[in-house]
């Protein structure tokens, strides 16, 4: 068995996409070198590497091809269609004679890179001494940063054990750049058919076809969910323009293995959550990570200018952005729920000092960039004035430190007095909507979450 790892083959300026590239590649293995393939992998990367296009998706194919003739073909794929115009764009391709299905046959410290690489930033060195170390074959043009993501690739198969699907459709080549016909209602009628084990292909809330991007690439569109079958069956109900090619892939999409469970006192990305995220000791919190921890809202929500809404809050035992603060002693954490996020920032706004929190998202100049809030305590009550008990008319200040009086009835009290009030949000998980979801991000009506869901749909 084969495993070809490949990635950076796109362009936000030109186009093109990495899981076509891959399609193409698997269709030239079948067709010259009559090879079987397995699966195929789409794997998203680190959402917050800088020098990403859009994903940050990685691909994998394994298959019963020569190792030697399945880097030839893999190379000369990678050489025609690279966006290699585009100075950002650095492919590069990674080949492995390992079976991905014999046990331990993939190096341990090949799925631990690749664990690395979606939640943390690594180095071109990094995947260079493991490709040598191994004597796998490789390729890349520009700066080589491709086989870092080619590696993760590799490894992907041993390091995670959450997998989706998505079903890929590609348009004729020249319609690329052109806007895409889809039929707006049959998309939607699709959607319903396969909900909820088909999720993220439209935002009712928006009345959005997410499924259907708006890059110059060659993709169509793309349905995900939990099962093979059930996303091939919602892609064939959809009325567009010809389908060219469509291919299925096996994915960490939807999964939240990004997202780094912080407790204090675990080991540092030891073991994982049902979700498959890594569980960081307390520390110190760094940009460019994506975490989950609990915390207590510590101010008033704040919408600010272009509709961005922020609160802060206090994380249980960690320190935020200074090495030199104390577990015990942390800095507030800034969280933001921006504009594209929508119907989400009214739950944030609804937040009240003295709620307890589960928050995840990714640190971004010391900012949490929200993704999903779980609500595990709500404050219920307020501190007002005290209302007379003899004509019922709130009570004036007697003067400072001397609580309060009653003008009319000369009755006083020794200070505010705590009322019940209602809230409008209730226990449990609350999420971004469809539009707004990264691809990596898992929807709550996957299920698996420790409370009640509220999903967006």
């Amino acid at each position: 068995m084969t495993i070809v790892g490949l990635d950076d083959t796109d362009s936000r300026k030109h186009g093109m996409c990495t899981t076509y590239v891959a399609a193409r590649v698997a269709k030239r293995l079948r067709r010259e070198g009559d090879a079987a393939i397995a699966r195929t992998l789409l794997v998203r990367l680190n959402p917050a590497v800088e020098y990403k296009t859009r994903g940050n998706a990685a691909l994998a194919i394994h298959t019963d091809c020569n190792p030697a003739h399945a880097f030839e073909i893999s190379r000369e794929v990678l050489e025609s269609l690279a966006e290699t115009r585009d100075e950002r764009t650095n492919p590069g391709v990674v080949v492995a004679d390992i079976d991905p299905d014999a046990g331990d046959a993939l190096p341990a410290s090949v799925a631990q890179f690749s664990t690395r690489a979606i939640r943390d930033h690594l180095s071109r060195a990094a995947a260079e001494s493991l490709i040598d170390n191994y004597g796998y074959r490789s390729w890349y043009a520009g700066n080589g940063r491709g086989r870092i993501g080619a590696l993760a690739a590799i490894g992907a198969w041993r390091a995670l054990s959450d997998w989706t699907y998505e079903q890929i459709s590609y348009r004729e080549p020249e319609r690329w750049g052109t806007p895409r016909e889809v039929d707006h209602d049959s998309v939607f009628a699709a959607a319903e058919s396969g909900y909820p084990g088909v999720w993220d292909t439209v935002d009712r809330g928006e009345n959005e076809t997410v499924c259907v991007p708006h890059t110059p690439g060659p993709i169509l569109h793309g349905i995900r969910g939990d099962d093979p079958e059930a996303v091939r069956c919602v892609a064939a109900q959809i009325d567009s323009e010809p389908v060219y090619s469509s291919h299925l892939f096996v994915t960490n999409q939807g999964t939240d293995v990004h997202l780094r469970d912080v407790a204090v006192g675990a080991d540092s990305d030891s073991g994982t959550t049902g979700s498959g995220a890594g569980t960081t000791s307390a520390t110190t919190l760094q940009d460019g990570r994506a975490y989950r921890l609990d915390a207590r809202v510590v101010s008033e929500p704040e919408t600010r200018r272009g509709g961005h809404v922020f609160v802060d809050v206090a994380p249980e035992g960690v320190a935020v952005g200074d090495p030199d603060s104390t577990a015990s002693s942390p800095s507030p954490l800034s969280c933001a729920a921006f504009e594209p996020t929508k119907r989400f920032r009214d739950h944030v706004r609804a937040l009240r000092p003295g709620d307890h929190l589960t928050v995840c998202g990714e640190l971004a100049g010391g900012t949490l960039k929200l993704e999903k809030v779980a609500i595990r305590d709500l404050d219920t009550t307020e501190l007002v004035t005290p209302t007379c008990p003899d004509c019922e008319r709130t009570m004036e200040s007697a003067g400072r430190d001397q609580g309060y009086r009653c003008r009319d009835c000369g009755t006083d009290a020794p200070g505010k007095e705590r009322t019940e009030i209602e809230r409008v949000l209730e226990l449990g998980w609350y999420e971004v909507p469809p539009c707004a979801r990264r691809h990596i991000a898992k929807p709550l009506v996957r299920g698996g979450f420790d409370g009640p869901v509220h999903p967006e749909r």
